[in-house]
């Protein structure tokens, strides 16, 4: 059935109208952090267009803070995170989809029942947890809660089942144990979901600002939203240095997405269809 002129010319119009309510404020956060202290950022009607564009308020942000510390922390907590989560949620996975054990839907259940609980009602017995086991003020405190994700098991255990098990009946043949099946298998044939989950758990890893803030009392340890932070509380009165900061904490993330999306949309597509 052929669509009409009308109907393609509305719906792009739609879809134009949902990537500027997307790109908009990432935009205008660019634009303040372009303009001049001449320029008012609060003038009406607003103006999208730094008059005179200039980096002053990066460097500045660069001088007034560590935020090449914050960066390092930030990145070295979300490659620990995400590689940990790829792995234990993958390990986890495999059973749930290919093997046949008493229980397992009942696991399978329960674990998509956490998925309803925010991270909220369990911040306190997790902190407790940390706080026992002397991670406060250290990097395993940042990354052990983002390890292995309910979301990560589920999404690896679709992108398993996908997969079809004459391969790995083949495999058994041949002498393999479940561990090399795995690892030699299944891991290769499931890339694109490993992909999605990777930027989803560098997303929220990277944006994570209540773990940290509980966690952390020592600047040395901070991520870049913590860095974020500090620095509207110091330069609450100049939005531009604010906005500056806001774009180094953005831009790693839209690196990865870039890098990745192919991989991405992907596992998505196929996380969505596989039942």
């Amino acid at each position: 059935m052929r669509t009409s002129p009308v109907a393609t010319a509305l719906r792009y119009a739609g879809l134009l109208c949902v990537a500027l309510l997307t790109v908009g404020p990432f935009l205008w956060l660019l634009s303040t952090a372009l303009k001049s202290g001449s320029e008012n950022i609060f003038a009406y009607p607003p103006s999208l267009f730094p008059e005179q564009p200039t980096l002053e308020n990066f460097s500045r942000v660069l001088e007034t803070q560590p935020f090449v510390v914050y960066l390092k922390n930030s990145v070295l907590v979300a490659l620990l995170s995400v590689t940990a989560n790829l792995v234990f949620a993958s390990l986890a996975a495999y059973p749930l989809a290919r093997m046949e054990f008493r229980g397992k839907n009942l696991i399978f259940l329960v674990l998509l029942s956490s998925m309803m609980i925010p991270f909220q009602l369990l911040m306190i017995p997790v902190y407790n947890i940390a706080i026992s086991l002397g991670l406060q003020n250290s990097y395993l405190g940042l990354v052990l809660p983002h390890a292995c994700t309910a979301f990560g098991v589920f999404l690896m255990r679709q992108a398993f089942q996908g997969i079809p098990k004459a391969l790995e009946e083949s495999a058994l043949l041949e002498g393999l144990n479940r561990i090399q099946i795995w690892w030699y298998v299944l891991v290769p044939l499931v890339k694109p979901s490993l992909a999605t989950l990777a930027v989803f758990s560098f997303i929220a890893v990277w944006g994570d600002f209540l773990w940290p803030l509980i966690i952390l009392d020592d600047p040395a340890y901070y991520t870049l939203p913590l860095g974020v932070n500090r620095l509207a509380n110091t330069f609450s009165m100049d939005w531009r240095l604010v906005a500056a900061g806001a774009v180094f904490s953005i831009l790693p993330i839209l690196a990865v997405f870039l890098f990745s999306q192919k991989y991405f949309i992907e596992g998505a597509m196929r996380g969505a269809v596989k039942g």
